[in-house]
């Protein structure tokens, strides 16, 4: 079987490569061709994973699967959420995302928050969707130095280290991302 895992990013490539099983082809968007970068126009998590499998499988012909992450803050009304790579403008800029966040939780006592990973799988002109998601809290000040993104304000429930300062695999072990791609690999096993 092969799929197309709608990333350009080699990293992601390669830690999903190992998930999956040896009878699973994975090809990353270089691999066919596809240099642009697929808009993420939906207004939720859901509808952009949707939206970048469908694109890779209606224009180029392949099965795919896409995901897409958000970090959702209950004092923020779910903020950033799908917004959570743009949140302090189209730079797509970590430290500032993280600024901004911690400038809006500063009055909020509730700082309970969740990481979302959404795959859509898009087989056979189907599509399926599997949700991963890690309960946490934003923390007062960044702390690690390791992952990227919002992991170094991300503490993770019953844990006492946030996502930037765990060990990768400790990470990919309660990760939303794991969560969601662990039900993937399961699903594309049967």
């Amino acid at each position: 079987m092969r799929l197309v895992f709608a990333t350009h990013n080699p990293n992601k490539m390669k830690e999903i490569k190992q998930l999956l099983p040896d009878t699973i082809e994975l090809l990353s968007l270089n691999d066919i061709g596809c240099d642009e970068d697929i808009e993420e126009t939906a207004d939720t998590i859901d509808g952009n994973a949707i939206l970048k499998a469908k694109y890779v499988s209606e224009k180029y012909g392949y099965d795919c699967f896409a995901d897409d992450t958000g970090l959702e803050v209950k004092a923020l009304n779910g903020e950033p959420g799908v917004f959570s790579a743009r949140y302090a403008g189209e730079h797509k800029n970590n430290d500032a995302n993280i600024a901004k966040l911690l400038e809006n939780l500063e009055d909020k006592l509730d700082r309970s928050a969740s990481f979302k990973t959404v795959i859509a799988l898009s087989l056979n002109e189907h599509e399926t969707l599997f949700t991963g998601i890690c309960e946490g809290e934003i923390t007062k000040k960044k702390r690690g130095e390791k992952g990227f993104g919002y992991d170094p304000v991300f503490l993770p429930k019953d844990k006492t280290q946030t996502f930037a300062e765990m060990e990768p695999q400790e990470k990919n072990e309660i990760s939303h991302r794991a969560r969601a791609f662990s039900q993937l690999v399961s699903y594309l096993s049967e």
